[in-house]
């Protein structure tokens, strides 16, 4: 076994422990709690000014746009970033595996130990794997004609089909939103997930006014676009309605939907989220670039939803770094409580994901997924400092083969 101790414990189970501890052995932690009366057989790791955290859950990013980073500039609206992300990636075709193996080692550079990937080709799995990093690798399918939707959908589940031995990865299916993905492919969708081992499945959610535009009337940008790439379906006819209710209609509306973004959602669509057990991620700075704007995080909070927190891709966002979306979050909503935010980049992301029996908490039994932030010797309010911007310098992983001072 071995012991743990630091200014600060947060086991994301209850309070931060003041001068706490974290024992572990054989890569699961044993117990949590107030420094007491050291085992004389359990070597020690005394990290002072220091704050024990979980691993951190990054619920959202695209691992095959890592290659784009610093490559898309922002936009006004959605629809003009995308444009912009589309005609980058003609130029750089397929995904950069140096590109995302990067991307997932600046991911552990800043505290993650748990990812929720949106792929289209699944290239993020095999270099998961080899790194060790725990993820959920959601195959995303965009299919808005009911023409060769099933097709599609097939396509895709043969592809998850053909991932075997995974050990650190876990699979799943998302549908890209709301807007390129029509009616017999959500069916399809709806089909494969209800018949195969319970896995949460994902969509992109309210994120633009384009979107709410498109499904009330089915005009605007996201019309133009499905026109302009030939994804359009003429048979379609408009819902009439918004985005939370078009997915209930569509059988996509209930626990185990992990919905990202959320931007323009009502307070009643929130309402309903919550009332149905989704999980909503929001990604602070990735909607600043897209165009959108500040999310309303204290609605958000207040409407009782499940609440996780992503980076969104390199093609939005400068890093992957956790700490920073927090910080965002911090400015968005300056009241929220700091352990509500810490929550959301911690437990609701490991539970979302379907890695909460392991990951996102510190507790016994539990993956010892632990880090450590550095912390300066006079804070007070720890969670509040947590949030308020962290750099990788500040930031361990602690295993069992750390430096470590026999007990006594």
């Amino acid at each position: 076994m071995l012991r743990h101790l630091a200014d600060w414990v947060l086991p994301m189970t209850g309070p931060p422990i003041r001068r706490g501890r974290v024992d572990v052995a054989h890569q699961r932690v044993v117990s949590v709690g107030p420094e007491t009366a050291r085992d004389p057989g359990a070597p020690v790791v005394n990290l002072g000014a220091a704050a024990i955290l979980p691993a951190l859950v990054n619920a959202h990013t695209h691992l095959e746009l890592s290659g784009l980073r610093g490559s898309v500039p922002p936009a006004n609206s959605t629809p003009a970033w995308v444009d912009r992300l589309l005609a980058r990636r003609g130029d750089t075709g397929a995904p950069d595996p140096g590109a995302m193996r990067q991307a997932v080692a600046e991911s552990r550079a800043f505290g993650t130990g748990l990812l929720g990937d949106i792929s289209n080709t699944l290239a993020s799995v095999a270099i998961l794997e080899s790194a060790g990093v725990d993820a959920r690798v959601f195959r995303e399918v965009l299919a808005f004609p009911d023409d060769g939707a099933e097709a599609v959908v097939s396509a895709a589940v043969e592809q998850i089909r053909s991932c075997v031995g995974l050990r650190s990865v876990r699979l799943g299916l998302a549908a890209h939103a709301p807007y390129s993905v029509g009616p017999v492919a959500f069916a399809a969708l709806d089909r494969v997930i209800r018949c195969g081992p319970a896995a949460p499945r994902c969509i992109h959610l309210a994120e633009s006014p384009e979107e709410l535009q498109f499904l009330r009337r089915g005009v605007g940008p996201w019309r133009d676009l499905l026109e302009r790439i030939g994804r359009w379906n003429p048979g379609w006819a408009p819902p009439g309605c918004g985005p939370v209710e078009y997915l209930d209609r569509m059988g996509w509306l209930g626990p185990g939907l992990v919905a990202v973004h959320g931007v323009q959602l009502t307070d009643s669509e929130l309402a309903r989220l919550a009332d149905c057990g989704v999980t909503l991620v929001t990604c602070p700075r990735s909607n600043r670039w897209t165009g959108v704007g500040d999310p309303p995080i204290d609605r958000f909070i207040r409407s009782g939803v499940r609440l996780a927190v992503g980076t969104d891709s390199l093609a939005s966002a400068p890093d992957l770094n956790l700490f920073a979306e927090l910080e965002s979050m911090r400015r968005c909503a300056p009241t929220v409580p700091a352990r509500r935010l810490l929550e959301c980049a911690t437990s609701a992301g490991a539970d979302a994901l379907g890695f909460g029996e392991a990951l996102g908490r510190i507790a016994p039994g539990r993956r010892a997924a632990l880090i450590s932030v550095r912390l300066p010797a006079d804070v007070s309010d720890v969670e509040e400092y947590l949030v308020s911007g962290i750099a990788a310098d500040q930031i361990t992983w602690l295993d069992e083969s750390a430096t470590a001072t026999p007990g006594h």
